[in-house]
């Protein structure tokens, strides 16, 4: 487990698909190898500058998601590097079939970024919200389970996965976040969970935009004199278990963060290990067994009650009981 004690700024406007494409423009020009396919989601993928400069590199398919899993791979089988850009909605469902078989069951080295992932479609609704990605994705052998917390992490975890072999679905929002990194001036590695701020009152675990929810948390419950770990998981799949484990020793209690389904995803990866090895009182917060209402994700986020306000009440509560 990596600590990273920061205090970012607030002032980000950069998305991290942006900066997902903004980094393998960068790669692409010195690697040949390095391919982008989009599913009619050049726009949305922020790649419509990679394709101008590297039009030989990138692979437009279309609304086919199906298809543009089974291209990747054959591609990937070909010695290419590929990073499929698409909704992370359609990508996480639609071609599921061909993630399970053609890439993790073949290992084959694609990947996999869901763009506009959790609620950040907002008003289209649960059509187009995924909350059910994690879930689906982490059951699936030989899938790794990926998500950035903001544009720092997810520079630094394209440059990682462009060296990296094996099979990763990565899930990202559409809209700038608040930074939860100071800079990139920190050590990424796959697999192993970064401790953003100690503490032995309580531990909060979060994983993407949530991290930034668990950091101001923190700093609220400070206020009143409850000292919070933070531990970001960017990697949900293979888990940081020692992290874990450790917090759970440490700390006594835990509250998990995410833009998901409380079925399945971060909450549940974290309870699997924590009932395993050191029971202790837990609260996964996310999104109820519903269609997710419509609306921003400040104004979802808060209706669910993914914000400083609740993780106060819910770790005051934990800490009384």
């Amino acid at each position: 487990m990596k600590n990273v004690a920061l205090k970012p700024t607030r002032s980000n406007k950069i998305a991290n698909r942006q900066v997902i494409s903004d980094t393998l423009l960068e790669l692409g020009k010195k690697n040949r190898d390095i391919l982008v396919l989009t599913s009619d989601s050049r726009g949305s993928a922020s790649m419509v500058q990679f394709g101008n400069e590297l039009p030989e590199q990138i692979v437009e398919v279309g609304i086919a998601e199906q298809n543009i899993v089974g291209m990747a791979s054959g591609l990937a089988h070909s010695g290419k590097k590929p990073f499929i850009a698409s909704p992370a909605c359609f990508l996480s469902m639609r071609s599921i079939e061909q993630i399970k078989v053609d890439v993790a069951y073949s290992q084959t080295n694609v990947k996999l970024i869901g763009i506009s992932g959790g609620v950040s479609y907002g008003a289209l609704g649960m059509s187009h919200h995924s909350l059910q990605d994690l879930a689906v994705t982490r059951a699936i052998p030989g899938l790794h389970v990926m998500m950035p917390a903001d544009r720092h992490e997810a520079k630094k975890m394209i440059e990682a996965l462009v060296e990296f072999d094996q099979p990763v679905y990565v899930r990202i929002g559409r809209n700038p976040v608040e930074d939860s990194y100071l800079s990139e001036d920190y050590e990424f590695e796959i697999g192993k969970a970064v401790t953003m701020k100690t503490g032995n009152d309580l531990t909060i675990i979060a994983s993407g935009e949530t991290v930034r929810v668990a950091l101001d948390s923190a700093e609220a419950l400070e206020q009143v004199g409850i000292h919070c770990r933070v531990i970001n998981i960017h990697t949900i799949k293979p888990l940081d278990e020692e992290a874990i484990i450790k917090a759970a020793k440490e700390t006594g209690r835990i509250i998990t963060i995410e833009e998901h389904s409380i079925h399945g995803g971060l909450g549940a990866a974290v309870a699997e290990v924590v009932v395993q090895n050191h029971p202790v009182p837990m609260k996964i917060l996310g999104i109820p067994d519903e269609p997710a209402i419509t609306g921003t994700s400040a104004q979802v986020f808060k209706h669910y009650g993914l914000c400083v306000e609740n993780v106060k009440k819910l770790a005051e509560q934990l800490l009384t009981n």
